[in-house]
């Protein structure tokens, strides 16, 4: 991890750091700002208990970026893997090591909890996360094709 950089479980007493950061990474995405649809998506996560969210913490105790982790299983291996579905780093962060800290310790939960797998996926441009990912030793699939159907709502 990152000497520069706390990375710790987050908890429902964390989501007033949580949600802009949240926020900021969906309007990365291309999606509009939303706090408070944020902040109720995270909450419900976390009451629910649906998905694991770890808090990147600068120095000075700045939330500076997350990663979250839904847990699902590989029928095929009959082993519990977790999906990394989001990884967000404030702007001004980027390049200060707050997402490899984010990834290891994501990499740490998943071996705590005998996960046999990491899966991912991020946008074909967004070229930083893939050196990252590639840096990390995650392999990129070019075995299987990704298809998704949409059912109703936003995407």
């Amino acid at each position: 991890m990152s000497d520069r950089h706390y990375v710790r479980y987050a908890t429902p007493d964390d989501l007033d750091l949580l949600t802009p950061l949240f926020d900021g990474y969906r309007v990365f995405y291309e999606q509009r700002s939303d706090p408070e649809r944020a902040r109720a998506f995270l909450k419900q996560r976390m009451q629910l208990r649906e998905s694991v969210i770890l808090l990147a913490l600068s120095t000075s105790g700045e939330a500076v970026g997350f990663v979250q982790l839904y847990p699902s299983f590989s029928s095929v291996a009959a082993e519990r893997i977790w999906i990394l579905n989001d990884l967000f780093v404030v702007e001004h962060a980027r390049g200060s090591g707050a997402s490899q800290a984010l990834m290891e310790a994501a990499r740490d939960h998943a071996r705590f909890t005998g996960a046999v797998r990491i899966t991912l996926s991020t946008a074909k441009t967004n070229k930083r996360a893939q050196r990252l990912y590639e840096s990390l030793r995650y392999v990129r699939d070019d075995a299987y094709l990704t298809f998704d159907l949409t059912i109703g709502g936003p995407a």
